[in-house]
């Protein structure tokens, strides 16, 4: 601001000086006058840009330096709590180890435990398809056992009856 009315001041005193007959400045000079405000204008608002960043800053940092305390401080609550709960009952913080190595125990066999029953009906399935399968072949053997039966009674029978055509002949 004091920039601006020096600037002010200086400026009125120096296009005084530069006026036309007429008593008025020319347009170039105010052109020069107005671009020198913008300057101004602009520089002061970078300055306190600059300003309000540097105390956004402080501020910042002022606030990062009280969280790192509460976090100390959080920590330390806590250990003292901790040393608090382990003076009520000296055995709770065993206790507690135990039940939490029983509730993993639980959480691994849950997915085993499906597992083992996916792997039964996988199983029941197979050996449905495998007896299916072995009553097939069963039922396949023995109509082979029936037809080779059949060939052969044909075959003999054919052989007979080459046997009397042949015993005819002689």
């Amino acid at each position: 601001m004091q920039k601006m009315n020096n600037f002010g001041g200086s400026s009125s005193s120096s296009s005084a000086g530069n006026m036309s007959s007429n008593g008025r400045q020319s347009v170039e000079e105010i052109k020069d006058d107005d671009q020198e405000i913008s300057r101004l204008a602009i520089s002061t608002f970078q300055a306190r840009e600059e300003e309000i960043e540097r105390r956004k800053m402080e501020v910042k940092e002022k606030v990062e330096l009280q969280l790192g305390r509460a976090e100390e401080e959080t920590k330390r609550l806590a250990r003292i709590w901790e040393q608090l709960e382990e003076m009520t009952d000296p055995l709770r913080k065993e206790v507690a180890n135990v039940r939490k190595k029983i509730d993993m125990a639980n959480r691994e066999l849950k997915p085993l435990g499906l597992s083992c029953q996916k792997k039964e009906k996988e199983y029941k399935e197979v050996l449905d398809m495998f007896n299916e399968k072995s009553k097939e072949k069963a039922q396949l053997v023995s109509t082979l056992k029936e037809l080779l039966a059949e060939s052969e009674r044909l075959r003999m029978v054919q052989l007979e009856e080459l046997s009397k055509h042949v015993a005819s002949l002689k």
